[in-house]
């Protein structure tokens, strides 16, 4: 086993086309793991270094077993799958290690995209690193990337929110939290939580989200709109609330950060005494002739508090 640890990456394809060469000749150490992006939609989004490593592994960690021999199959590929997901991770997480202990060289793949971007991945790779093994990327598809590619963010920090709780009072806190981040912030939300998200999103009145729904798949939607017009915009066709979404609400612009910062606690302090008793919308109307703070900024804290 030994020997097989230390040898060489395999030899070049002689005669194939240039771009397996390409792919072939980097070095693929065994006792590695191969953390391999897939894509997230369209199946022509692999990257060629990708399914070399797959064709290569002796193994292919992955969430869903059936589905991930649906991927390879539609690559002429075949490898021993091992499953790891969230219900036997830690058991899983070590069965890998011996097996690239053994010098083994095993890819994990998620279901869809790059592992370990919220997506199962990132406790496996500490676990490998606990180890005192390697973790190699294979990069490619991302949600993440896709978005911010054609967003027009042009300046600023971009900070991975990823899904929010999915609902109740961790939810509630969360997004009061992130809500208040002046930043830019890249969210991640499933269809039937569309319409909540967007409910939250609206109360931030002019502040731009991005949207983009089915990335790479046939009916791939991006828009950039202000956040109060999100809930219509999904309103005017069912389609819209179908599919995954990646989210990437925009900074606030000088006007909005400004009117964000007068909330002070004492106006917010008016402000949660009004919600004992009224509406959102009718308490922040009120609390803006009482305090003089734009109804919007009251508005958006006041969803946040709820």
């Amino acid at each position: 086993m030994a020997d097989r640890a230390c040898a060489a990456a395999p030899p070049r394809h002689t005669g194939a086309p240039p771009w397996v060469e390409l792919a072939a000749g980097q070095h693929y150490p065994a006792g590695t793991l191969y953390v391999v992006a897939t894509p997230i939609g369209n199946r022509a989004d692999i990257t060629l270094r990708a399914l070399h490593v797959l064709a290569l592994a002796d193994a292919v960690a992955c969430e869903d077993t059936r589905r991930t021999a649906q991927l390879l199959a539609g690559y002429g590929l075949q490898r021993p799958l091992l499953a790891l997901h969230e219900h036997n991770e830690a058991s899983a997480a070590s069965a890998v290690v011996e097996r690239l202990r053994a010098g083994q060289r095993i890819a994990y793949v998620s279901d869809a995209g790059t592992p370990g971007i919220s997506d199962p991945g990132a406790r496996l790779c500490a676990a490998v690193q606990a180890a005192g093994l390697r973790c190699a990327p294979v990069p490619g598809a991302s949600s993440v990337t896709a978005l911010l590619s054609v967003a027009g963010l042009t300046d600023g920090a971009v900070t991975l929110v990823g899904f929010l709780p999915a609902q109740g009072r961790a939810r509630a806190e969360a997004w009061q939290r992130w809500a208040a981040v002046p930043t830019a912030l890249l969210l991640l939300e499933a269809p039937h939580r569309i319409d909540r998200l967007a409910g939250e999103l609206a109360a931030l009145g002019s502040r731009r989200v991005t949207v983009g729904r089915e990335l790479t798949k046939q009916f791939e939607e991006i828009v950039t709109l202000p956040c109060a017009q999100l809930p219509g915009w999904l309103a005017t066709d069912p389609q819209r609330r179908k599919g995954e979404f990646t989210l990437l609400l925009h900074p606030f612009d000088m006007d909005q950060r400004h009117d964000h910062e007068v909330v002070t606690p004492e106006v917010q302090r008016v402000l949660s005494l009004l919600l004992e008793e009224l509406p959102p919308a009718r308490a922040a109307r009120l609390a803006a002739k009482l305090t003089g703070v734009p109804r919007e900024a009251l508005y958006a804290a006041a969803a946040a508090a709820e």
